[in-house]
C-alpha cells in the first residue's frame, strides 16, 4: 500500500483538540469561591454558642492565674506542664498518650453515634472559619453584596471594604498567634515583651507561624481544608452505619421538586414538597447540594436544615424535609442506638478515662531516682562496716513546698545518712541529695544485694506520703 507523505504531514500539522473528561475536570477544576448565605435557626444558634464558648476558653484560659501562677502553662524550658492544680513532668508522658487515646476513642464513639457533629460544631477549622466569615459579612455585606463586590471592578468602595476585612483578619490572626504562644510562655510576660518590642526569636516565629496558619486556613482555604486536607472526611464512612445520625433530604416527600404558586394544589401537579429554592445549597459552607444524598463534604452543621425549615414555615408545609435522621429511619426501620460498636467504644472510653483520672488523683506528689556512686563502688569503714554512696534525685510534683526524709530497708542493721537530714524541696523542683548507706560486712551475702530507699513526707499538715525505690548495695566478693 502506497503512503501519501504529504497527506501525513498535513495530518500531523492539524491541531488536535482534547476535550476534558469528567475525571480530568474533577482533578484540575479551579476552585470556585463559596459565598455561604447567612441563615438563622436553632442549629445556627447552637453553632454560634459553640463558637463563643470554645473561642472564649481559648482566649481567656491563658490569663487565668491560680496560686500565683498561670493556671494552664506548658513550660517547655523548665519541662513542667501546669494544668490547674496538677503539675506534669516529662516522666508523665504516659498521661499524654492516654489523653490522645481518649480523644481518638471519643471521636470514634461520637462519629458512630452522631455522625460529623464534631466537624460542624467544635472542630477548630469550623470555629475559626465562622469568625472570619462574620468579619467578612461585617465589612463586605451579605451574600449577594459579596458576590457583586468580587465580580465588580476595583474602585474606592471595593478597596475600602477589602482593606477593612484584611485589617480585621490580620489583627485577629496575630491575636490568635499571640494567645497560642501564651500557653507556652507566661502570657503576661509575653504581653510586656510585645509592647516593649523585646520578643524573643522563638516567640516571634511561633506567633507569626500560628497567625499565618489561622489566616490561611480560616480566611482563604476554608472548606478546602475539610474537603481535601482533613483525613477525617475520607475515613468517616468506616465508622458510619445505617443507625448513625446524619443530615438527609427526604426524597420520597420532596420529589419531584419544582416551583409553584402559593396556595395551589401542588400535589395535583405531581410535585413534592421541595420548591427548588436552592437555599439549602446557598447556606452550605462547603457548597454541596444535600438533595444529592450524603456526601463526604458534609460537615453536619445543620445550616441546610434551618434554611429548609424556614422555607417550609413560609409556604405552610411541615418541617423536616431536610433533617437529622438515620438511613434506617428514612427507610421506615427502627433505629438502634445501642449496638455493638457503640457499646465497645463506650466501655473502652469510660474504662480508660476512669483509670487515667483515678491514677492522676491518687498519684504520689513526689518522685525519686537513685543513682549509685561509681567511684568508689563501696568503702570499708573502721570496724569492718561497708558503705555505699548514692545521689538521690528527689522531685516535688506538688504545687506547695514539702519536707522529706529518707529511710532504707533490705538488710538488718542498715543505716542511712543524708545531707541534709531533713530535705526541703520547693514546689515543682528537683533537689539532689547525697546519701551514705552503711551495713555490717557479715550481713552481705554475695557481691551485691537489693535494698529499698523509702522517701516520706514530714509536713505539718498531718498527711503522709511515701514511695519506695529500689537500689543496689555493693561489697567485696566473699571467698
Amino acid at each position: 500500500m502506497k503512503h501519501d507523505g504529504n497527506a501525513a504531514k498535513k495530518l500531523r500539522a492539524i491541531p488536535v483538540k482534547h476535550e476534558a473528561t469528567d475525571d480530568n475536570a474533577a482533578l484540575y477544576q479551579a476552585r470556585q469561591k463559596i459565598y455561604p448565605r447567612e441563615i438563622k435557626g436553632r442549629f445556627q444558634r447552637l453553632r454560634t454558642l459553640a463558637v463563643l464558648v470554645l473561642l472564649g476558653l481559648y482566649y481567656i484560659i491563658p490569663w487565668v492565674n491560680l496560686d500565683g501562677r498561670q493556671a494552664v502553662l506548658f513550660d517547655l524550658p523548665e519541662r513542667k506542664f501546669y494544668v490547674l492544680n496538677l503539675v506534669f513532668w516529662p516522666q508523665d508522658f504516659v498521661y499524654l498518650a492516654a489523653f490522645l487515646i481518649i480523644c481518638a476513642l471519643s471521636l470514634f464513639f461520637f462519629t458512630a453515634l452522631a455522625g460529623r457533629m464534631w466537624c460542624g460544631y467544635a472542630c477548630p477549622q469550623t470555629v475559626w472559619t465562622e469568625v472570619y466569615l462574620w468579619m467578612e459579612r461585617l465589612t463586605e455585606g451579605n451574600r449577594s453584596k459579596r458576590m457583586k463586590l468580587d465580580a465588580g471592578p476595583w474602585n474606592k468602595e471595593k478597596i475600602l471594604r477589602k482593606s477593612a476585612k484584611q485589617f480585621l483578619w490580620i489583627a485577629f490572626s496575630l491575636w490568635t498567634g499571640f494567645t497560642f504562644v501564651g500557653f507556652f510562655t507566661p502570657i503576661r510576660e509575653l504581653a510586656v515583651a510585645v509592647v516593649s518590642f523585646d520578643l524573643g526569636p522563638w516567640e516571634t516565629f511561633w506567633s507569626l507561624f500560628y497567625a499565618l496558619a489561622t489566616y490561611g486556613n480560616a480566611g482563604f482555604l476554608r472548606e478546602q481544608v475539610c474537603t481535601y486536607m482533613c483525613p477525617y472526611a475520607r475515613f468517616q464512612s468506616s465508622m458510619f452505619d445505617k443507625d448513625t445520625l446524619i443530615i438527609a433530604y427526604d426524597e420520597k416527600r420532596g420529589e419531584p421538586r419544582g416551583p409553584r404558586r402559593r396556595g395551589e394544589d401542588y400535589k395535583a401537579k405531581g410535585l413534592g414538597d421541595c420548591i427548588d429554592c436552592t437555599l439549602c445549597v446557598q447556606v452550605c459552607p462547603t457548597g454541596i447540594d444535600i438533595r444529592d444524598g450524603l456526601q463526604y463534604q458534609c460537615i453536619a452543621c445543620g445550616a441546610c436544615i434551618d434554611a429548609c425549615n424556614d422555607v417550609m414555615d413560609k409556604v405552610g408545609y411541615p418541617r423536616g424535609l431536610i433533617r437529622y435522621t438515620t438511613h434506617n429511619a428514612m427507610a421506615g426501620t427502627r433505629t438502634r442506638i445501642l449496638r455493638p460498636r457503640i457499646v465497645v467504644y463506650a466501655v473502652l472510653l469510660i474504662g480508660i478515662t476512669a483509670a487515667v483520672f483515678a491514677h492522676m488523683l491518687t498519684r504520689s506528689p513526689m518522685d525519686m531516682n537513685v543513682l549509685h556512686h561509681r567511684n568508689p563502688l563501696y568503702r570499708v569503714l573502721d570496724g569492718g562496716r561497708l558503705e555505699n554512696g548514692y545521689t538521690l534525685k528527689i522531685m516535688n510534683r506538688d504545687t506547695i513546698d514539702r519536707k522529706f526524709e529518707v529511710e532504707v530497708a533490705g538488710l538488718p542493721g542498715m543505716r542511712i545518712e543524708t545531707d541534709p537530714a531533713l530535705i526541703m524541696v520547693p514546689a515543682g523542683k528537683v533537689v539532689d541529695v547525697t546519701a551514705r548507706v552503711a551495713v555490717e560486712r557479715e550481713q552481705m551475702r554475695g557481691a551485691g544485694m537489693d535494698i529499698q530507699f523509702i522517701l516520706k513526707t514530714v509536713d505539718d499538715d498531718g498527711r503522709e506520703h511515701l514511695i519506695r525505690e529500689k537500689g543496689r548495695f555493693l561489697g567485696p566478693v566473699r571467698r
